[in-house]
């Protein structure tokens, strides 16, 4: 069993005294740090042999889910018809195209596949992947490593070759020039923060880029993207709460921005653009009224706060999410009891229909549109166990044509239920209960294994897509449940409010209350249940740990975001400054006390612990590798006189592989059949 090497250091603060033995994971690429991952590897590999059959079935049956021959919806830019292609043994996506007006042969755009091929990578993500308006060239950037540092280059799609220029260290989001001759775009300081924009004309070097906007506030990042009607490059500067918007015009890319409305803290808005007589208007959907977000317009030409013109009013019971505009209509996305809804608006802002979701466990949701001017907006519904639908909705008449559906080559009986778990303080929190057969998810059979998973942060929220991947669970006869805990946004912005800073516990303690109620009703019982959860999610299981160690058999910890207080106290690193107004910052007496009451570093779980794996990334940006690391070592030394401690694995990705895992389909179907075959194991149904 692997052991750490303790090298003690001490910290001071707020007449607090820590020693930390692992605190020198902070440097990660300390070669001893390299081996102790490594042996972790080994011991988890050694300790899962066992499971290398019920792995390779578990893979076998993900791969029956879906067909390895398939393509996305088409949609419509510019003049072409564009398609995302998979071709069986092939781990990465093809972008295609064809005349839309005419019967030609496919033009590949760009072949992933090509690139990983070209650069020798086991690794290829695609962070841009922008045509020109004129629909000659493509502006893609390309991430070998998982870091999500991106090199942006031009593509001739005449003759398939790249242009010399070549960008290093941008990051997501471009806007075209409608000449098609320059763009804006990104770059990311060295805390791996978007604080730049530059306009780049194509032909001369990276070094001669204008700088258009620098933001030194270190809390705000940039984001660079075109409106629809492609009039505009819309810059924004954004915090967790707060933003600032400014308008580039694509016809002159080098005047000056125009400011929508300078920032504000605690003002959010969004914008898009409608056009019209002088400019048009502006859509803007901002939280000035009220936390749910209203709907305003105003003058392009006299776009800040002063001009406002009401469209929606803020609802309490309605989050506005945001406003599309389609020539004559405007489409709004909402969020109503836990469900997305489209609300259709006609040119005199009346409301013209509500689509909302056709069953329990399904979303409606607009597509991929990239064309301005259309009668028809594309529209997706799917759920948990229903495959995606595109669909082309007529914005004036409601009439619906079917584009594409979602091939599934293994059908089943899955069915969806949703209900309420009541949590500690009495609120009823939502809770998603997925299965297999006609019983659904009643406890009348007897308790069933179940996954629980969660995340809770951020004013994200778990909305339904098919979760094929579950399906190895299911087919098992699996509950698996979701938990829409109060730090996501499933019920507005409220319903994030109360899940952050000083009232981030109520996330976990959400957490534990639907795992209790899963056991109480008969579904489950605690020696059946595991947990999961990703990032901040995986924060969500070191602290569930703690709080409730009994309620759980099994918890999977996928790149935990578990040093909570040294993390928030190293603004050094990625992340950590614009994550003060998510977590607290630790330098405030008062945030550091609540930060250290639920931190899963400083908060171990007890000796009755559930079995437990987590998972890590060393190139990993977003939770940097050292916080599992750390973790895990903390938790083997404070075992290391039990004899009869649960598993404890830790998996750690020493090669290229970014925050969310490998990035080809097949690697990523193999890390799959990985975590379920420990969930089965550690249930005791891995015969099965």
């Amino acid at each position: 069993m692997p052991r750490a090497p303790r090298r003690p250091s001490t910290r001071t603060l707020h007449g607090d005294v820590v020693t930390d033995d692992y605190a020198w994971m902070r440097q990660v690429d300390d070669p001893e740090l390299l081996d102790y991952l490594a042996a972790e590897n080994a011991w988890t590999e050694e300790q899962t042999g066992h499971l290398a059959g019920l792995r390779a079935t578990l893979y076998d049956e993900l791969a029956r889910v879906l067909p390895e021959d398939d393509e996305s919806a088409p949609w419509r830019e510019g003049d072409w018809v564009y398609r995302l292609r998979r071709r069986a043994g092939e781990q990465y996506t093809v972008l295609a195209r064809a005349p839309a007006a005419a019967c030609a042969d496919e033009q590949v755009v760009l072949d992933e596949n090509a690139l990983a091929a070209e650069a020798g990578a086991a690794y290829v993500d695609v962070g841009v992947r922008r045509v020109s308006p004129d629909g000659r060239l493509l502006a893609y950037s390309v991430d070998l490593d998982g870091s999500e540092v991106f090199t942006l280059r031009v593509r001739d799609l005449a003759t398939g070759r790249d242009v010399p220029d070549t960008l290093s260290g941008t990051y997501y989001g471009l806007g075209w020039a409608a000449d098609s001759a320059s763009f804006l775009y990104t770059t990311l300081d060295a805390a791996y923060r978007p604080d730049t924009v530059h306009h780049h004309v194509l032909g001369q070097s990276q070094d001669r880029d204008v700088v258009v906007w620098h933001e030194p506030d270190r809390r705000f990042e940039l984001e660079v993207h075109g409106t629809r009607s492609g009039d505009f490059v819309l810059l924004t500067a954004f915090s967790r709460d707060t933003s600032e918007i400014r308008l580039v015009s694509t016809s002159d890319p080098t005047r000056a921005p125009v400011v929508v409305q300078l920032r504000r803290t605690g003002l959010e808005y969004h914008v898009e653009h409608q056009r019209g007589p002088e400019g048009g208007r502006l859509l803007i959907v901002v939280d000035d009224t009220g936390p749910e977000f209203r709907l305003v317009t105003s003058p392009v030409r006299t776009p800040d706060r002063a001009h406002w013109q009401e469209l929606l009013p803020h609802r309490p019971d309605v989050r506005v999410v945001s406003a599309d505009a389609f020539g004559e209509h405007v489409v709004v996305t909402e969020r109503q009891d836990g469900h997305l809804q489209l609300r259709v608006l006609d040119a005199a802002g009346q409301t013209v229909r509500v689509m909302r979701p056709e069953a329990p466990g399904e979303v409606v949701r607009l597509g991929r549109n990239e064309v301005y001017d259309v009668a028809a907006a594309r529209v997706v519904r799917e759920g948990w166990v229903r495959p995606a639908v595109d669909i082309d909705h007529d914005l004036r008449t409601g009439h619906e044509t079917v584009a594409h559906e979602q091939r599934v080559l293994t059908e089943g009986d899955y069915r969806c239920e949703e209900t309420w778990a009541s949590a500690q303080d009495g609120t009823l929190v939502p809770l998603t209960l997925l299965t297999s057969g006609a019983a659904g998810a009643s406890g009348a059979s007897g308790p069933r294994p179940c996954l629980l998973y969660g995340y809770g942060s951020y004013e994200a929220s778990l909305d339904p897509e098919l979760w094929w991947e579950m399906r190895p669970l299911l087919d098992r006869g699996y509950v698996v449940a979701v938990a829409h805990v109060r730090g996501g946004g499933e019920l507005g912005r409220a319903w994030w409010q109360q899940g952050r800073l000083l009232a981030k516990r109520t996330t976990f303690t959400d957490f534990v209350a639907c795992a209790r109620h899963l056991s109480a009703s008969g579904i489950t019982r605690p020696d059946l249940l595991a947990a999961r959860g990703m990032s901040a999610g995986g924060l969500l299981m070191g602290a569930v740990m703690h709080l409730a160690p009994d309620a759980f058999g099994a918890v999977v910890a996928q790149v935990p975001f578990v040093d909570v207080v040294a993390t928030m106290l190293d603004d050094t690193l990625p992340l950590t400054v614009g994550e003060w107004e998510e977590w607290g910052d630790p330098h405030l007496p008062e945030h550091y006390r609540y930060l250290r009451s639920y931190s899963p570093y400083e908060n171990l779980p007890g000796p009755k612990r559930p079995a437990l794996l987590v998972t890590a990334s060393r190139h990993d940006p977003r939770v940097s590798v050292h916080e599992p690391a750390k973790w895990v070592a903390k938790l083997r030394a404070a075992e290391s006189s039990s004899t009869d401690a649960p598993p404890l694995l830790l998996q750690t990705a020493l090669g290229a592989a970014a925050h969310t895992g490998p990035s080809g389909r097949y690697d990523a179907w193999r890390d799959e059949a990985f975590l379920h075959a420990f969930v089965l194991d550690a249930l005791g149904q891995s015969a099965r």
